[in-house]
């Protein structure tokens, strides 16, 4: 039974698979290959250089982009093919997806209402990312944090099974970076399934269960954080498995 075929308020786990997923443009290969799972009640870091192919590759899961060819599904079918699909996956893939006039409550009731769920969802999702006490205050005049978490607060809306973020972390202070890896860990621990493309090795070694390291677009390493780092660091092992690379 896939997410969507529940009845309302309940969630089933789902998975993301990306099978020999590729892509080519203008003749140049952006993803060669590329395959993993991040599965449910885990939180899978994915990571690698800028123009690895990591946005790349969370596009195609979400059906954003179109692959060349090759799969990648959520909950056993392609994204685009669920009934509800706010319901089944939740994606920040940039903190300005919402208009700079429009307050953090006007765009979460905009998500909201073109989703079929009702106000009380927007409520649920601003206490959720603390932003309940400037909800009234135009995008616009919010700062790089804040606007961070208006789209997890976006993404979260649904009360989805799966989460796909991209690069949370940036514009976070040290108080929102410890925020973010508590809410990630809470979410993952209540049986979402938690992919997220970060830079900050530190953050990864404290919340995540599991690595993918994509460099050239091709994944070079698919595992647990203890099989991935051994007894050096996060950094150390990225560093060398990337030049290497």
């Amino acid at each position: 039974m896939h997410s969507e075929d529940t009845a309302a308020g309940e969630r089933t786990a789902a998975s993301i698979v990306v099978e020999d997923a590729s892509k080519v443009i203008d003749g140049v290969t952006v993803l060669d290959s590329v395959s993993f799972v991040a599965l449910p009640g885990r939180v899978t870091a994915f990571v690698g250089p800028n123009g690895a192919g990591k946005t790349t590759t969370l596009r195609a899961i979400l059906g954003i982009d179109r692959l060349t060819s090759g799969r990648a599904t959520i909950g056993g079918r392609p994204f685009a093919e669920h009934r509800r699909p706010v319901q089944v996956a939740g994606a920040s893939l940039t903190a300005d997806g919402a208009h700079p006039r429009r307050s953090a409550r006007g765009h979460l009731r905009v998500v909201a209402a073109s989703n079929g769920l009702p106000d009380t969802a927007v409520d649920a999702a601003l206490d959720l990312v603390g932003i309940a006490e400037i909800a009234d205050l135009p995008v616009g005049q919010m700062s790089l944090g804040m606007r961070q978490r208006l789209a997890l607060g976006s993404a979260l809306i649904g009360d989805p099974a799966v989460l796909i973020l991209d690069e949370p972390h940036n514009g976070l202070d040290a108080g929102a970076i410890r925020w973010l890896r508590v809410v990630l860990r809470q979410l993952a621990d209540g049986g979402r399934t938690v992919l997220v493309s970060t830079h900050l090795m530190t953050e990864i070694e404290a919340v995540c269960d599991d690595v993918v390291v994509i460099d050239q677009g091709r994944v070079v390493m698919a595992g647990s954080l203890g099989h991935f780092i051994g007894g050096a660091s996060m950094e150390e092992r990225y560093l060398d498995m990337v030049e290497r690379g």
